[in-house]
């Protein structure tokens, strides 16, 4: 339901947190835990839709009630696996697409690869930025940049400082295409020493029309929103569709990189 009100909003991109299940399937959750979001309707164990998603089944997760917690109106959503999200949008939409938790996931980054392998989209993420990768996990970008150089990758950063990013940021550009700093870290400075290592910034979470415009002044690629709607509209005649966006963003890399 979420996914399919950004993009009636305008967002370019549907972002996708995945966690993995004890039986190694990949699903669309943001919390390691179950307890925030989701509640075990009448006649489903509570222990099912308590505790860590890696210590569920696939089974035990899809018994659960993901939408009750945030409005009736969404009594009865399930908490999707990645699959079920390629098989509803296939190539029609831009992901963006987080390792949660990796640690204690192991081969979330290879059934990753494989899955983008299955549904086509790891050339349209290559040439075209279809498919953007983030992670706080270095090692967890790492291993996909190993498992498949082509694939656009983003660094996450906890809050902290443009400074401390900066000092990060040429060990980033050897694997990476752009960062996803905290968005009170970001400054015009940053935003240089990142586009002088052909990285996009895209700061996460910005809500309020104010921070959009401050952070578009400083000259920051993108921004990760629950309100694209806003966003969309600070925007006006220079928003582009997502398939021009994501399009024109991978153009501008390579032509950086092509200048380095």
């Amino acid at each position: 339901a979420a996914y399919d009100l950004a993009l009636e909003q305008g967002a370019d991109y549907i972002e996708i947190d995945l966690q993995m299940t004890a039986d190694g399937v990949l699903v669309a959750l943001h919390d390691k835990t179950l307890n925030r979001t989701a509640d075990a309707p009448e006649g489903v164990p509570e222990q099912y839709c308590r505790g860590l998603v890696s210590k569920k089944t696939l089974e035990q997760i899809k018994m659960c009630d993901a939408g009750s917690w945030f409005s009736p109106d969404y009594a009865g959503e399930q908490i999707p696996t990645l699959d079920e999200i390629f098989q509803r949008y296939g190539t029609s939409v831009n992901y963006y697409i987080e390792t949660k938790n990796p640690d204690a996931a192991p081969g979330m980054e290879e059934e990753l690869v494989r899955l983008l392998g299955e549904y086509d989209l790891i050339e349209p993420a290559a040439e075209n930025w279809q498919v953007l990768i983030q992670s706080f996990s270095a090692e967890s970008l790492m291993k996909i940049h190993e498992l498949e150089p082509s694939l656009p990758l983003i660094q996450l950063y906890w809050a902290g400082t443009s400074k401390s990013i900066q000092r990060d940021l040429d060990a980033v550009s050897e694997y990476a295409v752009g960062i996803g700093p905290y968005k009170k870290d970001v400054d015009a400075a940053l935003v240089e020493a990142a586009h002088e290592r052909c990285l996009a910034v895209h700061p996460y979470t910005v809500n309020t029309v104010e921070e959009m415009e401050a952070l578009i002044a400083l000259g920051v690629d993108g921004m990760f929103t629950n309100n694209p709607d806003d966003l969309d509209s600070v925007l006006g005649d220079a928003a582009l569709s997502g398939e021009a966006a994501a399009q024109q963003a991978a153009e501008a890399y390579r032509e950086c990189s092509a200048g380095l």
